[in-house]
């Protein structure tokens, strides 16, 4: 499915929804959708951060969480995370460890969209989907917000998301 042709729901103040809209009216117009981001934390505390192909449409070549993705017209967060978890990673969240460890509102935060964030416990790198990522790295929150300071192209939330949830 092509960007044009998926379908959002659209959300409220509230993360109620309201409607329906395709992801790239919503981007385009700033419209309140949801999101599911989560991060991949090993028993040394780093981050396993993937870069993004240079076929991204969006922040290509760009650092970005370790899962990320739209939650899908008629789709709930939690149904979000186990399915992009698997597209992009090859994993099946019901047979990891993992935990939701925030819930962040784009009017509260200044983030670009309602969104559920996620850790998945591993000390395996996984087998990630080359259409998505083209390299990636374990590194600690201090490490990857330092590359970000010193100039590396990141997504746009990855800086905000990791000073929120790894403190």
């Amino acid at each position: 499915m092509s960007e044009q042709d998926e379908w959002l729901d659209l959300v409220n103040r509230h993360d109620q929804v309201i409607g329906q809209i395709t992801r790239e009216n919503a981007w385009a117009k700033r419209q309140p959708v949801r999101v599911i981001n989560a991060f991949l934390t090993n028993s040394r505390g780093e981050l396993w951060i993937p870069r993004r192909t240079a076929s991204k449409r969006m922040f290509p070549n760009c650092l970005d969480m370790s899962v990320g993705g739209h939650v899908e017209r008629g789709e709930d967060y939690l149904s979000a995370f186990k399915r992009e978890t698997l597209e992009e990673l090859s994993l099946d969240v019901d047979a990891l460890d993992w935990r939701e460890i925030a819930v962040l509102s784009p009017f509260e935060t200044g983030l670009s969209a309602f969104m559920r964030v996620y850790e998945i416990r591993t000390d395996s790198a996984p087998d990630f989907n080359p259409a998505d990522f083209s390299e990636a790295w374990w590194l600690t929150p201090a490490e990857l917000l330092a590359r970000i300071a010193a100039g590396e192209p990141a997504k746009s939330d990855l800086a905000e998301l990791v000073r929120r949830c790894y403190p």
